[in-house]
């Protein structure tokens, strides 16, 4: 058996989102900025696929824009978001992605803003009164807290910290790569001023995603070159990453419900499986389902001998999923993640990430090879 458990890494392809693709790929080659009967169908399918997301995401057509990744977008809602309003401080946490993390340490490296960051708890739990002091003590700053972590699955409550950045003018960016497809986004009522996806996270293709931008913020393009996307991003289009993108995310939300039960389902049983079968066994972050990503479950085991051949050895053993450690140095390279939690760097953690496609005897398959080499090791 081979087991595929690194759906936060990336998802396989949905047939039906191929078959979309496929049609496009075989019938539409047009350049979709040209204005003759091949570009006008080209373009045609992308503002019809704009047009499906926003449906979706109770927004407006006007407000979508299409980049070729989820980092992309990030990057342009970070640099855009805070040099065209002149902001001069930010706040994000430590347990950011690095598309986030990254782009605002160059940006106080180089003098641009000052970055400050929130507490969290052990569980990844962003600390909401601090969170509202960092807002008061700075005026109109810059919020990027993402929706759910990519690697222990804590989420964040979208509403309370966009109604903390309301009342203290502060522009707020959420990183929702691992949640767009997984939970409803109503953004008729989220008081986000950018909002970010991945195609390939929701069964959808790589390298194609989007930034949502609220009408209620302007900003200028980060790439420039051409007039695509109402002159916010320079480049021909993706038509066929962004028409599997736009299908991805309606079979998603058509789904959702019983894909979100049949999920939780498997996270569930693996957790208790590992709890009873793998004495001193542990887990990263939230597991409680109202706190946490119903696709991501850290596993942190017990003390081993060559605990960092432990990924490698579940490959041997056909199964495939990602973790690492805390960082127990300063040359240590670990997870940024579990070291801001204060994870003990001497357990290995295995993140096992979930999909609609994952069945119990791939869970019962896992816990058994698991089992295994943690008695070898013992």
């Amino acid at each position: 058996m081979r087991v595929y458990f690194d759906n936060a890494a990336t998802t396989p392809l949905d047939p039906e989102v191929l078959k979309e693709m496929y049609k496009v790929m075989e019938n539409h080659y047009g350049n979709p900025s040209s204005i003759h009967s091949h570009g006008r169908e080209a373009r045609t399918l992308i503002e019809k696929s704009r047009k499906t997301i926003a449906g979706l995401l109770h927004t407006s057509p006007a407000e979508i824009f299409f980049t070729s990744s989820g980092t992309e977008a990030d990057n342009t809602a970070i640099r855009c978001g805070i040099i065209d309003h002149n902001i001069t401080h930010a706040i994000t946490s430590h347990i950011e992605h690095h598309a986030v993390l990254h782009t605002l340490e160059a940006m106080e490296k180089s003098g641009i803003i000052k970055l400050s960051f929130v507490n969290i708890d052990s569980k990844g739990n962003v600390d909401y009164d601090h969170l509202e002091t960092l807002l008061k003590d700075n005026a109109r700053s810059f919020v990027s807290i993402m929706h759910a972590n990519n690697e222990i699955g804590t989420l964040s409550d979208m509403n309370r910290i966009g109604d903390l950045c309301e009342a203290y003018n502060a522009i707020y960016h959420c990183d929702t790569v691992q949640t767009m497809g997984h939970y409803q986004h109503d953004l008729s009522k989220l008081k986000t001023h950018f909002l970010v996806c991945a195609g390939h996270k929701l069964h959808g293709p790589k390298g194609v995603g989007f930034l949502h931008i609220n009408h209620r913020i302007k900003i200028k393009p980060l790439i420039y070159g051409g007039s695509q996307e109402r002159n916010m991003r320079g480049g021909t289009e993706n038509i066929y990453g962004i028409v599997g993108l736009a299908k991805a995310l309606e079979l998603a939300y058509a789904e959702m419900e019983q894909h979100q039960a049949h999920i939780q389902g498997l996270k569930s049983y693996m957790l208790g499986k590992l709890t009873s079968e793998i004495p001193g066994v542990n887990f990263n972050g939230e597991t409680d389902p109202e706190k946490s990503l119903y696709t991501v479950l850290n596993v942190a085991f017990p003390e081993m001998e060559m605990a960092d051949m432990l990924l490698f050895n579940l490959d041997i053993s056909g199964i495939s999923a990602s973790g690492g450690s805390a960082c127990s140095s300063g040359t240590d390279i670990g997870s940024h993640v579990l070291t801001s939690i204060g994870a003990s760097s001497s357990r290995p953690s295995v993140r096992f990430s979930f999909s609609k496609y994952n069945t119990k005897d791939e869970v019962d398959f896992t816990v058994a090879k698991v089992k295994e080499l943690c008695l070898v090791s013992a």
